[in-house]
């Protein structure tokens, strides 16, 4: 949920943290399409969800990336944090990757009508054309380089 306030005379949408995870699992990155109204249709989009109170970011994205792909365990970095829409919205939105992942049973909140989708790293860099979400280009490009400094 969020709020529409004036801060020093502008309106702000209050929307809280967020959190975005680039889960990488068995050779594979993990996508979720799911329909984005504002979008027009289905978008293709890491997996993502909002913190919420008494949650830490760390905390939210590992129960996002559980609820939504099953996926759990591994190993975690917090690789950026970033403001989504600076001009109007305060969400911060803090990007994990996750690697070393362990496979398990999807459980997305009754209203996620989600489509998983698992592409072959070698795959990554021609998504990264098609894709028209902002966190999950920042995720994907923040994934390429962390491969091309092994």
């Amino acid at each position: 949920m969020f709020d529409v306030v004036r801060r020093d005379g502008k309106e702000v949408v209050e929307h809280g943290a967020a959190v975005a995870i680039v889960p990488v699992c068995d050779g594979r990155v993990t996508l979720v399409r799911q329909e984005r109204v504002p979008a027009g249709g289905r978008v293709l989009e890491l997996p993502a969800g909002g913190v919420e109170d008494g949650e830490s970011p760390l905390e939210t994205a590992r129960r996002e990336l559980r609820e939504e792909t099953g996926l759990h365990g591994g190993e975690w970095v917090e690789v950026a944090s970033f403001f989504t829409t600076p001009g109007f919205v305060d969400e911060k939105m803090h990007l994990f990757l996750a690697t070393g992942l362990q496979q398990g049973e999807p459980n997305p909140d009754g209203s996620e009508d989600l489509e998983l989708v698992r592409v072959p790293l070698d795959e990554v860099p021609a998504l990264v054309e098609e894709i028209e979400d902002g966190k999950t280009l920042v995720g994907l490009l923040f994934l390429l380089r962390s491969q091309a400094e092994r």
